[in-house]
């Protein structure tokens, strides 16, 4: 039944025949043009190198990063529009931001990148004033569509990509920018550890990836299906407890509480150990393939802190593939908790039910 503010959005942006694909677009037009604009007296009309300090690649980074974080949002808040009448809860309100933000920081990351390597790859080149503008308004037009396509499609596979490639371009943003370059022959967290623009990198960027954990977990076990009478209350809490330590890691830095960030990390592996260990109980109808992988991460995970001890590995790495295997897990167990939903939803349908009686 929709909602008499619902209604009124209808008559306004249905009654026009704009669909959310036109949205996109439209949001696409006028990132170019307000990018573009902005450029004019950010160069005045001159010459700018590809990349670096004042070029064209570190202004569309930039601009790129909050077109999608006002893009992001605006597309959200159509969304709930549509469907709620822009009802939402503070957490809802919440989980817009820091899923905005990561759109912001991929987009910004992304362009950088992207600007770096055109730069070595045209080697002290510069982009002339009216190419500029056009290029400048190109991305930001490509950014705008793309993270506004992003908002009114937004589903737990797509979050959790999101999830992924802002993880990874975070985490290589602080690698390559951190002051001091054997940073790994420590461990992973001596990237936070200082007060610069690396540091806070590292650290904003698992603050933000906590939260975005939470967004994922809030929104994978509300439908979870589970025999269990505690089995989705069970997992929620796991989860969640992975997310919010997470966030904990980047906000206690090493250097300001060895103990406490050591504490909070490893708590991150007991609730995932915790998980795997349970999950066949608390979810009895995940395949066994994904519970075995599990158990195969966890080994994994056990073996090399092992290692660690004994002094074959570096902390560094083990902190690394750990990392690596609890996210891919996370991503694994988000799309079977989706298939499972869709085979009970198959099953419950009346001609799949006719057709099994027939």
């Amino acid at each position: 039944m929709t909602t008499p503010a619902s209604e009124r959005f209808e008559r306004i942006i249905g009654s026009r025949g704009r669909t959310l694909e036109s949205l996109a677009l439209t949001a696409g037009i006028l990132a170019f043009w307000v990018v573009g604009a902005v450029a004019i007296p950010v160069f005045g009309f001159g010459d700018a190198p590809i990349s670096g300090p004042g070029s064209i690649g570190e202004y569309a980074a930039i601009s790129c990063g909050v077109v999608a974080m006002l893009a992001f949002a605006a597309g959200r808040l159509i969304v709930a529009a549509r469907e709620d009448g822009l009802r939402m809860r503070v957490l809802d309100a919440l989980d817009i931001a820091a899923v905005a933000l990561a759109h912001g920081a991929i987009a910004l990351l992304t362009w950088t990148l992207a600007s770096v390597l055109l730069a070595d790859a045209f080697i002290g080149a510069e982009v002339f004033a009216v190419p500029l503008l056009v290029i400048a308004g190109a991305a930001g037009a490509l950014t705008g569509y793309v993270a506004f396509s992003s908002a009114v499609i937004m589903d737990l596979s797509l979050l959790a990509v999101v999830l992924a490639v802002f993880l990874v371009e975070g985490m290589l943003a602080s690698m390559l920018t951190a002051t001091d370059p054997y940073w790994w022959q420590e461990h992973l967290s001596a990237l936070g550890m200082s007060e610069n623009v690396s540091a806070r990198a590292f650290n904003l960027t698992l603050i933000v990836a906590g939260f975005l954990v939470t967004t994922l977990v809030r929104r994978v076990t509300v439908d979870l299906p589970s025999a269990h009478p505690h089995g989705r209350r069970n997992v929620r809490t796991c989860l969640v407890l992975v997310g919010v330590l997470l966030a904990c890691v980047g906000i206690i830095p090493v250097d300001v509480s060895f103990w406490l960030h050591t504490a909070v990390a490893s708590g991150m592996a007991v609730s995932f150990f915790v998980l795997v260990i349970a999950l066949r109980r608390w979810v009895p109808g995940l395949s066994r393939t994904f519970l075995v992988l599990g158990w195969t991460f966890m080994a994994v995970i056990v073996l090399l802190a092992v290692y660690y001890a004994v002094g074959w590995y570096t902390l560094t790495a083990v902190e690394l593939v750990a990392g690596i295997l609890v996210f891919t897990w996370i991503i694994l167990f988000i799309r079977s908790v989706e298939t499972l939903g869709n085979d009970d939803a198959r099953a419950e349908h009346p001609l799949t039910r006719a057709s099994n009686d027939g």
